[in-house]
């Protein structure tokens, strides 16, 4: 699944962390991030695993938990709307970030439903850099994405038994 080259260079994943945790909720379920990076280090073998996220002050102790589990986060400021909703679009910074660390990494894994990469997603596998995209919904998953990434997709939950929090 992954390139041939990847013992010259790491593999890198890039992540959509507002599009992965809603994926998740919507299915009713909590990811243990712990677990998912230990997951894409074993099963991708990611050495940097980037998450792009949007940066509000009370969640601090939400990033200092990401950062002890292994994600290098990438901040986003939040914007809020007139009608107080919280806006942070990542999606232009995580791009431009597959394309800025493009020589460092043998295969990109993208962790996305998003639509807004497919262009992304087609140019990696035409390259031979894309790993895999992850979708974090089946149901939700843009047929433009799974159209471009062809046969390097996968749902999360098709091993959710394997980074799933357990409830104590």
């Amino acid at each position: 699944m992954l390139n041939r080259n990847s013992k010259t260079k790491p593999n890198y994943a890039f992540i959509d962390a507002q599009n992965l945790y809603k994926g998740i909720e919507e299915q009713n379920w909590i990811l243990d991030y712990k677990k998912f990076r230990i997951y894409l280090k074993e099963k991708y073998k990611v050495e940097k695993a980037y998450l792009f996220i949007g940066y509000v002050s009370e969640n601090q102790d939400l990033y200092t938990t990401l950062q002890e589990s292994g994600f290098l986060l990438k901040f986003k400021p939040v914007l809020y709307k007139e009608n107080g909703i919280k806006q942070g679009n990542v999606d232009a910074d995580l791009a431009l970030n597959i394309m800025r660390y493009y020589s460092e990494y043998s295969n990109a894994v993208i962790v996305t439903s998003d639509g807004d990469f497919d262009t992304t997603v087609r140019y990696l596998r035409k390259k031979h850099k894309l790993g895999v995209v992850l979708s974090p919904h089946v149901d939700t998953c843009s047929a433009l994405l799974k159209i471009e990434a062809q046969s390097k997709i996968d749902f999360i939950y098709n091993f959710k038994s394997k980074v799933e929090k357990i409830k104590p």
